[in-house]
């Protein structure tokens, strides 16, 4: 069925990468935006959304978001995630290689692909494994991962098993353009740790993960980028250090980009200090100067993005003591709200807020998305600045009720996701 004419009246839209920021009409035919002001000649709506007094900005993309499917649906599934996403203004999200199996086939590529077309909610895209099975010891079939569909490669939070397969690895994947994403950690340092090596891990008796577990690995990785020409992103930065190493690099002209995810920009190794296990995470929440740092970063495009590093669990993988149990958040549904946030808190501008989590992303993947550009494809989330709602796990649509925010109030509620021009999500009144 063909996708509706759609007449979006009267919002505030804000696209960063167009210099937008006024209060218009948006119009879209088919899949595409068709014209921003005045209506193209011979426009008939099929449909028509008022969004007075809301705000109109290009759908999310989330760079890395954790769907546990296939292989770990009892912590959440393709279907819940997806549509919890939509409800969460994200049209594209973007799934790292570590499901079960890896992603080291264009079969199970297809099969992610496969069950994300069958809903009609958030895209879906796939990093592919750097080596097979993520064992870091053997890599993987890169030119058959890129022809499935693969935006990049990477060995997701898994060490290889030394310097010159990386440097392989780099290789092989410039022969192929492909963007390889890296997890910045050294192992041996980093080793059974699980907060941030530093007063706070000594008082509580934790083992500490030093600094130095990030910014040794992005030294070694910058050297080997510099060598092999490779264009390489930065995953979760958490250090003000990473962030100014990685801002020379860019400097100098080499190929590398960088992100950080929401939590390390309102969380530090001092929310831990009470054991509760929501805050464990890997990296680990830093210092206040490290948070400084990242949003210094954010602020001066060094981090191109923001991301939710969405890692939904279910409730018995927190209820062990600190260290054993499984780190990560469930963050889809707080990405819109504390990106916004940022800006109410003058941390960032509103256009600069809401670039890094949408056209900053998606040029990173290199996407055709994340603008609201006329001719560019109709992805679109349109909110509510004025709502405010307060978390708890009850109210999180995700499988994943696991989050370091619960009962903080939250601005901003999305009333109509749209996704190639469809509508994805409409707030019930």
């Amino acid at each position: 069925m063909a996708e509706p004419n759609i007449h979006i009246r009267g919002g505030h839209l804000v696209d960063p990468t167009n210099g937008i920021d006024d209060t218009t009409d948006l119009y879209i035919a088919g899949s595409r935006i068709a014209a921003i002001g005045e209506a193209p000649d011979g426009f008939s709506a099929d449909i028509t959304l008022e969004a007075s007094g809301l705000h109109v900005i290009p759908g999310l993309v989330d760079l890395c978001a954790r769907l546990r499917d296939p292989g770990q649906e009892h912590k959440a599934t393709i279907d819940s995630e997806c549509r919890a996403a939509a409800a969460s203004g994200i049209t594209t999200l973007c799934c790292p290689p570590d499901t079960t199996p890896v992603v080291d086939t264009p079969a199970v590529v297809e099969l992610i692909r496969h069950r994300a077309s069958q809903l009609d909610a958030t895209r879906v895209v796939t990093l592919g494994a750097l080596t097979r099975g993520l064992q870091g010891t053997h890599l993987s079939e890169m030119a058959a991962l890129k022809q499935a569909g693969c935006v990049g490669v990477s060995n997701a939070l898994k060490p290889l098993a030394s310097t010159q397969i990386e440097r392989r690895a780099f290789e092989y994947a410039a022969t192929f353009d492909l963007t390889v994403f890296l997890h910045a950690d050294d192992p041996a340092l980093s080793v059974d740790g699980c907060l941030h090596e530093g007063q706070v891990s000594t008082r509580l008796g934790l083992r500490g993960i030093p600094e130095a577990a990030e910014t040794v690995a992005v030294a070694r990785d910058l050297a080997l980028i510099q060598q092999t020409g490779v264009r390489a992103h930065f995953c979760r930065l958490t250090t003000e250090r990473a962030v100014r190493m990685v801002a020379r690099a860019q400097f100098d002209g080499l190929p590398v980009s960088a992100d950080t995810a929401i939590p390390y920009l309102y969380l530090t190794d001092l929310d831990a200090s009470e054991f509760n296990p929501d805050f464990h995470f890997i990296p680990p929440l830093r210092t206040q100067n490290d948070r400084a740092g990242l949003i210094t970063g954010l602020r001066d495009g060094t981090l191109g993005a923001l991301c939710s590093d969405h890692q939904p669990h279910e409730a018995d993988a927190k209820l062990a003591p600190f260290p054993a149990t499984e780190p990560g958040a469930s963050g889809i549904d707080t990405l819109l709200p504390l990106t916004l946030k940022l800006a109410q808190d003058e941390q960032l501008t509103l256009s600069e807020a809401i670039a890094r989590v949408t056209c900053g992303p998606a040029a990173i993947l290199n996407l055709p998305c994340g603008e609201l550009g006329v001719g560019r494809v109709a992805d679109i989330c349109i909110f509510d600045a004025g709502a405010h709602w307060r978390i708890t796990p009850d109210n999180l649509l995700s499988q994943g009720k696991n989050t370091p925010f619960n009962g903080w109030e939250m601005p901003a509620q999305v009333h109509y996701t749209l996704r190639d021009g469809r509508i994805i999500f409409t707030r019930e009144a």
